[in-house]
């Protein structure tokens, strides 16, 4: 397929500028083009004209505009999270044989954005739209472990740890350690903690800006799932979760 030439060199010229080269001189461009002044001023002018590039008045130098940040920002928009992870859950599901959710936090608990159920899941208490706690859940121990510390301490000012099993951590000294060994494992767990007999683990999703987004989760039930499988099962939930992670643009 043939490369209509003046719009390569304009898109070039666009990949010269970057964090550490923010404004150059016509002459500059010219010399890393390897073009004429006369062509690279033709192609700056028509970028100006639709505001991707703009000249600095006072240096005469060139810098992208404010055209780029817009399109960038209409590219994030349309990546609505549920969209771009509806593979990455059916797969998941496929694959596993569980059910796998995908859950934001709002305020101080999560929410249920989407579920995927395999034919032979049984996980019921889960629905799209239901909260669900933070501290006993390993979607909402996901959501809050890597966030910085003083945005997790702001999270629990008057938060309350409610008792939903026997196994529910109830303290908040035990939940800062709860967060410390998810730190480093690298994964959160939820060990019958919100449902009796339900065992899930859960990773976060982080979007470009490098910020948590979401996190997903595979749901079992624990008399059905020896520590091998759930080992299987994670392994294969965190490579979801960082092709989903990069999917939404943040580099490993």
């Amino acid at each position: 397929m043939p490369i209509i030439q003046s719009l390569d060199r304009a898109l070039k010229i666009l990949d010269l500028f970057d964090e550490s080269v923010s404004e150059l001189k016509i002459t500059d461009i010219s010399d890393k083009m390897l073009l004429h002044k006369s062509t690279v001023h033709s192609l700056l002018k028509t970028l100006e004209k639709h505001q991707y590039v703009e000249q600095n008045e006072e240096s005469g130098k060139y810098r992208l505009g404010l055209k780029l940040f817009e399109r960038g920002n209409s590219v994030i928009r349309s990546r609505d999270i549920r969209v771009v992870a509806k593979d990455f859950l059916h797969t998941l599901s496929k694959e596993t044989g569980q059910t796998v959710h995908l859950v934001i936090q709002d305020g101080k608990e999560g929410l249920y954005i989407d579920k995927v159920e395999s034919a032979s899941a049984t996980i019921l208490y889960s629905r799209i739209g239901r909260r669900i706690p933070l501290h006993c859940s390993g979607v909402g121990k996901a959501l809050i472990a890597f966030q910085p510390d003083q945005a997790i301490a702001d999270t629990l000012k008057d938060y309350e740890f409610i008792q939903r099993t026997e196994h529910t951590i109830t303290t908040r000294e035990a939940f800062w350690e709860e967060i410390r060994l998810i730190r480093e494992k690298g994964y959160a767990e939820d060990r019958e903690e919100n449902e009796p007999g339900v065992h899930c683990v859960a990773i976060p999703v982080r979007d470009h800006t490098g910020e948590i987004a979401a996190a997903i989760s595979i749901s079992t039930l624990s008399m059905r799932t020896s520590k091998e499988e759930m080992q299987h099962y994670t392994n294969q939930l965190i490579e979801a979760g960082k092709q989903l992670s990069e999917k939404l643009g943040y580099g490993f």
